[in-house]
């Protein structure tokens, strides 16, 4: 990202953003702007799968139901991460990309975070991760 992104908003809007160098483009297209969170899954920070945690702007809005996403680890990725991976693509169309994330997006991936945080276990947490290899090279 450029110095002082953040000033221009938190969400990344398309894969032209602005705000993204040209190096920043290609690291998020094959999602290598992830694998610095791995040191913060070695630090216990975080777990590779769980929920992607969210800027607090957008946390301030979710309900006490939403809320529960909070007491987990945070991962680098989860099912909401596979559904919306395509997410800046789908924000670039909108008219207006925060007001979509908000009612759109950010319902639908909290919905699923709260589904796995009910069914997680071993298993899911494989097929995640396998998941998000298969989405990352392009195979599924």
């Amino acid at each position: 990202m450029q110095l002082n992104a953040q000033a221009l908003g938190t969400l990344t809007v398309g894969m032209r953003d602005p705000r993204i160098t040209k190096v920043g483009y290609y690291l998020r297209r094959f999602k290598l702007d992830e694998f610095p969170q791995f040191v913060n899954v070695l630090l216990g920070e975080m777990s590779v799968v769980g929920p992607r945690p969210e800027t607090p702007d957008f946390v301030e809005l979710y309900t006490a139901e939403q809320r529960k996403v909070l007491f987990v680890s945070p991962g680098i990725t989860d099912f909401a991460s596979l559904k919306y991976f395509t997410e800046n693509e789908i924000l670039e169309q909108s008219t207006n990309p925060k007001e979509t994330y908000i009612n759109e997006v950010m319902p639908q991936k909290l919905k699923l975070n709260l589904e796995y945080i009910k069914r997680q276990n071993l298993l899911i947490d494989l097929k995640i991760i396998g998941a998000t290899f298969l989405k990352i090279f392009g195979i599924k």
